[in-house]
């Protein structure tokens, strides 16, 4: 995919920061995919290719401090931005499809005005303080620099973090949507996957075992899932 696809960067104004963005086969029917914290465009390749050969092209990018984008620091909001200048240069889209960090922007994208026909997110995240705690677990730091951290997003951005929440955005989600989600992700609970069903009004959940957060990603009968889906 890599190889084979047109890339060129882009200057996303709202956040002041450049992106490279993948072009990947040649059809105005278009499908916008989003990889998640520490992948790059490249990451979906598997859905890019059935897409590719089932008549779709997709359109792909390097979040910033992802991949070829450069820069050292990226929240939510900076995809969210991105997709939405996505839609604006290249879209309309027909559908999208985003795992993790990439499947909450896109409800997050969707509830700010991204239109698509259905969504598939994969492996999504929920609550942005459970992500911050886990975070700080990880690295053992006091539990209260979850808290700072969080104060902090709320005065740059002037508004509650948990705004963000993938099942916050679900509840203003109105497509069919896809949720995708495995039993055994160690990252990412499945907990998160079915609250953001739970909130979903036309939602549909698939669950998956010992797939993980990443291999899910390569898996014949997700991939096959989420053709169906969007093809149904």
């Amino acid at each position: 995919m890599d190889t084979n696809s047109k890339q060129e960067k882009i200057f996303v104004s709202k956040i002041n920061k450049s992106v490279v963005v993948y072009h990947y086969g040649n059809s105005p029917k278009k499908v916008l995919l989003v990889h998640g914290w520490s992948g790059r465009g490249t990451q979906l390749v598997k859905f890019a290719d059935e897409l590719v050969a089932k008549g779709y092209s997709t359109i792909s990018y390097d979040a910033p401090a992802h991949g070829k984008s450069g820069t050292t620091t990226t929240l939510m909001p900076e995809f969210i931005a991105t997709n939405l200048e996505l839609e604006r240069l290249y879209g309309p889209f027909e559908f999208a499809i985003g795992h993790s960090l990439g499947g909450m922007s896109l409800l997050n994208s969707v509830k700010r005005g991204l239109q698509l026909k259905k969504l598939v997110v994969i492996g999504s995240g929920d609550k942005i303080i459970d992500i911050l705690h886990e975070f700080v677990r990880k690295l053992q730091l006091k539990p209260i620099i979850a808290e700072k951290m969080r104060l902090l997003f709320e005065k740059n951005f002037g508004e509650p973090m948990e705004n963000y929440a993938a099942h916050v955005a679900a509840k203003e989600v109105k497509i069919p949507t896809l949720v995708i989600h495995d039993e055994n992700d160690y990252e990412v609970p499945i907990s998160c996957g079915i609250n953001i069903h739970k909130h979903l009004s036309n939602g549909e959940m698939f669950v998956t075992q010992k797939l993980g957060h990443r291999k899910i990603l390569g898996d014949e009968k997700v991939i096959i899932k989420t053709l169906t889906f969007i093809h149904e």
